[in-house]
């Protein structure tokens, strides 16, 4: 029988009795069609798990209680940034979802010198919410108990100056890089992976990614689209350095 796991914004404890996000309640009671009795599990990021049993469906609200607390330790040995050039759509909602399932700690969006979404303040604000409730969907089926990190977005070289000098390596994405995953050896730090928007990265990206440190990587004679690029790269990582 599959695992219901839904994401609550709120502490949780053993005994404690709570009302499911309004959403996650209509899909319990009109989708699911649980009723009270049904076990389901609850998570908020903290690196658990709380199973909890329903205690009362009504048209628009559900209430549970929770049983315990289980330590969850599902996260990758190769803590990695995804930094991912901000993409059209749904592209980069196929993005965030699967590099979250792919283990990812944290999902940097770039504005880059041949992005083509335009974020004004407002917009920027509802997008960042978006991302990270896809983020936290995809936690509660991959069977994450901890949400990766999604920033706000920010301006590729404004990011490279405010990086930390914590020895984590840095990768860029080019058809032009020489460097393959097989490779690579990392520190604990993990690694930094910028990926460029729907025209890749320009030259002025380029350069001041080299002048930030990142090496050239490639995954192989094609060119990957930008909601590929990431992802397979990723993919390889892990499998080569990580938990996959």
């Amino acid at each position: 029988m599959r695992t219901i796991r839904i994401h609550v914004d709120q502490p949780l404890a053993a005994g404690l009795e709570l009302g499911l996000p309004a959403q996650a309640g209509e899909h319990v009671a009109r989708v699911l069609r649980l009723a009270a009795g049904d076990g389901i599990i609850l998570f908020n990021g903290d690196g658990c798990d709380y199973p909890a049993v329903i205690q009362a469906v009504g048209k628009r609200d559900v209430t549970v209680q929770v049983q315990s607390s289980q330590a969850v330790d599902n996260e990758s040995p190769l803590p990695l940034t995804l930094a991912q050039g901000v993409a059209r759509g749904e592209k980069m909602d196929l993005i965030v979802q699967k590099a979250t399932e792919l283990g990812v700690a944290r999902i940097v969006p770039l504005l880059t010198e041949r992005s083509e979404v335009k974020l004004d303040a407002a917009r920027a604000e509802k997008r960042l919410a978006h991302w990270r409730a896809v983020a936290a969907s995809a936690c509660e089926q991959s069977g994450r108990a901890r949400l990766p990190e999604v920033v706000p977005a920010i301006p590729l070289e404004q990011w490279l100056r405010a990086l930390p000098a914590d020895g984590a390596l840095r990768l860029a994405l080019l058809p032009e890089g020489t460097q393959r995953p097989a490779e690579l050896s990392f520190t604990p730090a993990g690694g930094l992976l910028v990926v460029g928007p729907e025209g890749g990265l320009g030259q002025r990206d380029t350069a001041a990614l080299t002048d930030a440190g990142f090496i050239g990587l490639r995954l192989g004679p094609r060119i990957l689209r930008t909601e590929t690029a990431g992802l397979a790269a990723l993919a390889a990582l892990q499998a080569l350095h990580g938990d996959v």
